[in-house]
């Protein structure tokens, strides 16, 4: 759930977090620190890159089905999961105006039926997009302050789906050690997977609840794993997201207008999310959004440049 309070307070008390955490900043890896991993993420630069949909798509999450094989990228760096299926349109597009320099293409997401194949819900659901990281270079312990950066262009706030709520996602899977008790059983342990991430979240004044359309970071999840309010969106266009990880097991948020590298000015905040403590990182992925009613599609995002650095190789 997001955490309930007025939005500047929200903001104000994030601030304050940042202020708390400024004495571990030396502790912190701003995303885009170290090597670039080549066999990881994407430029969208090949004229020919796509994306075979393979449909109907996966819906495990909803109705137990996988429906494989799943979508994946020509190139093979994007595939589809088997818990919720890949957005209905990934295609290649001309890179926005204002993007990376030299940059002639991205990659953009849309989608309608989020939910199970030829049915709907009438609730939001969404899809997603998944890097293919183990199979390039297998999984990565925090020790190596793995970090992955994305340039997102916002479309203008008329182009949006009108609905108030979550509409794009950038986030992980880690994993770590849960462990349990059972009273007089005793206890053990398993290994736990968690998505640490951003999302983006759109007031849309078509709802009758806002004078005007407006976005907003959202950061999931503070210690208690509660979804928090980042920062105030209110320009359109691009934007450069971050995640990090330190060899602590903490996650580190990034963000900032433009296309620019981020730099230690653009931390939001810091957390471990959910209490946990990061043991291995495996992947990062987007999330597309949209009310499963067979009529409203999503807001059309666009990425660039997605990559995933290391600190140490």
């Amino acid at each position: 759930m997001l955490f309930k309070s007025s939005f500047d307070t929200r903001w104000a008390c994030a601030l304050a977090v940042l202020a708390l955490c400024a004495s571990r900043a030396s502790a912190q890896a701003v995303p885009g620190t170290g090597q670039k991993v080549a066999e990881v993420g994407d430029d969208f630069e090949d004229p020919n890159w796509k994306f075979v949909l393979n449909l109907p798509k996966a819906s495990k999450e909803n109705d137990g089905q996988s429906r494989l094989p799943g979508g994946f990228s020509a190139n093979r760096h994007w595939y589809e999961p088997e818990l919720r299926g890949e957005p209905d349109v990934i295609e290649r597009v001309e890179t926005p105006e204002g993007g990376l320099p030299g940059s002639k293409g991205a990659m953009a997401m849309r989608t309608l039926f989020s939910g199970v194949p030829g049915a709907t819900s009438n609730k939001v659901q969404q899809d997603d997009l998944i890097a293919n990281v183990s199979s390039k270079i297998g999984n990565i312990s925090p020790s190596r302050s793995p970090s992955v950066v994305v340039r997102v262009f916002l479309p203008p706030f008329e182009q949006w789906e009108k609905r108030t709520g979550n509409s794009f996602g950038f986030r992980t899977a880690v994993t770590t050690t849960k462990h349990e008790s059972w009273g007089r059983r005793g206890g053990g342990s398993k290994t736990e997977t968690y998505w640490p991430g951003m999302l983006i979240w759109f007031d849309s004044k078509a709802d009758g609840q806002h004078k005007a359309d407006g976005a907003r970071l959202v950061i999931r999840a503070d210690t208690m794993g509660h979804d928090v309010w980042g920062p105030p969106m209110a320009e359109t266009g691009w934007w450069t997201l971050g995640i990090s990880y330190t060899p602590d097991g903490q996650v580190h948020y990034y963000a900032k207008r433009g296309v620019e590298n981020l730099t230690a000015a653009d931390h939001i905040v810091s957390y471990f999310p959910y209490s946990y403590r990061c043991e291995r990182f495996d992947t990062f992925f987007f999330d597309v959004l949209n009310m499963d009613d067979g009529k409203s599609w999503s807001t059309n995002w666009i990425v660039d440049d997605p990559s995933l650095y290391l600190g140490s190789r």
